[in-house]
């Protein structure tokens, strides 16, 4: 359902990072494969990877490795990924289409827009530098800026507490059911970034987000 909420109620609208606001999937696929040929494993295509591109190293290497993070081998295999990523994640991110004509409506409209990701500062600050977003964000808050991630609403409340506008006066978009969770307890309203990077496995029917956008130009019918 399609939530309508008047302009007076909105005062910001905060996003994920990957899958949502900007296009990184080339760039997570490329530093995975570039591991799996570290270690004599073909390189896998990309539209095997981008439905894991929202789930981290932890999705990433459960695809690329079938590993999972109680593997005995994970954590020196996710040191050995983001080394990797670390030298390749300014190689061609792009926002999605229609993402900077939003983004210009909002900042027209004097609305602020912030990011809020699980993705560790050391990789979002100079990918949002990259291309020229960081200045720009009202906040950009990450997974290790507080004490826990999505779905815990905490990034999402440090966010707010950052900008001073209630969680109640903010729209949070993002494509992933953690983002919808963390989204509904901190008691913003949600919608589902249904152009990003979701599988055959998802339900976001079964969110229980406030609204559904198949482009980012829809957003701001939600305003």
């Amino acid at each position: 359902m399609n939530a309508i909420i008047s302009p007076q109620q909105t005062r910001m609208v905060l996003f994920d990072l990957d899958g949502t606001l900007v296009d990184t999937a080339h760039d997570l696929g490329y530093a995975l494969n570039l591991q799996r040929a570290r270690h004599g494993l073909a390189d896998l295509p990309h539209e095997v990877i981008r439905p894991y591109a929202s789930h981290g190293s932890v999705g990433l290497l459960s695809i690329g490795f079938n590993l999972t993070s109680e593997d005995a081998a994970f954590s020196s295999m996710r040191e050995e990924y983001l080394a990797l990523y670390d030298q390749v994640l300014a190689r061609a991110p792009v926002l999605f289409d229609g993402i900077e004509a939003l983004l210009k409506q909002l900042e027209a409209q004097s609305l602020d827009w912030g990011v809020v990701t699980n993705k560790p500062r050391r990789f979002t600050v100079p990918l949002l530098q990259s291309i020229g977003l960081m200045s720009r964000a009202a906040c950009v808050v990450c997974g290790d800026d507080a004490v826990e991630p999505k779905p815990h609403p905490a990034t999402l409340l440090l966010a707010c507490a950052q900008t001073n506008i209630k969680p109640q006066d903010c729209w949070y978009v993002g494509d992933a059911e953690r983002d919808i969770q963390a989204g509904r307890a901190a008691k913003m309203k949600t919608a589902v970034a249904m152009y990003g990077y979701l599988d055959a496995a998802d339900r976001p029917a079964e969110w229980g987000a406030d609204a559904f956008v198949s482009a980012p130009e829809e957003v701001l019918k939600l305003l």
